[in-house]
């Protein structure tokens, strides 16, 4: 029995801790991350960032403070549109483009979801961020999601 009493205790399930992120200190929002910003501690927490490569050149989309962990949604591309930005909105199908001036209703990066005013129609309608700074809206603005 003396034998078994160590084979049993190596077969019982245990907790393995990941890592995950906390900032090194309080970062402000829009605020783009360093490697020093950042740094991994032990715990398991689900949806929280673990590794720093998932930090470093992204922009905080809120305020992080120094040892909490930071959340997946807590941090974004940084924004290339900003709020009140005239912006190019193009509308893409197979086989029509059209393009106008649009005013941003919000702050967006690539890929980014955000609301725009057609300045000729004054109709709002909500477009993907390309990466050359235009708003995409129907079919094929969506590639950029």
């Amino acid at each position: 029995m003396k034998r078994l009493f160590p084979l049993l205790f190596a077969l019982l399930p245990t907790a393995v801790c990941a890592d995950v992120l906390v900032p090194t200190r309080t970062i402000r929002a829009q605020q783009i991350l360093s490697a020093a910003d950042v740094k991994a501690i032990q715990g398991d927490i689900p949806g929280m960032l673990i590794d720093t490569r998932e930090a470093v050149g992204q922009e905080a989309r809120v305020v992080l403070y120094a040892g909490r962990p930071i959340r997946v949604e807590d941090v974004g591309p940084p924004a290339i549109v900003e709020r009140n930005q005239i912006v190019p909105l193009v509308y893409r199908n197979a086989t029509l483009t059209l393009k106008t001036d649009a005013r941003a209703l919000a702050r967006g990066g690539i890929g980014d979801s955000i609301r725009v005013m057609n300045l000729s129609s004054r109709t709002t309608v909500t477009g993907i961020v390309a990466p050359d700074g235009s708003v995409q809206v129907g079919q094929l603005g969506a590639a950029f999601k």
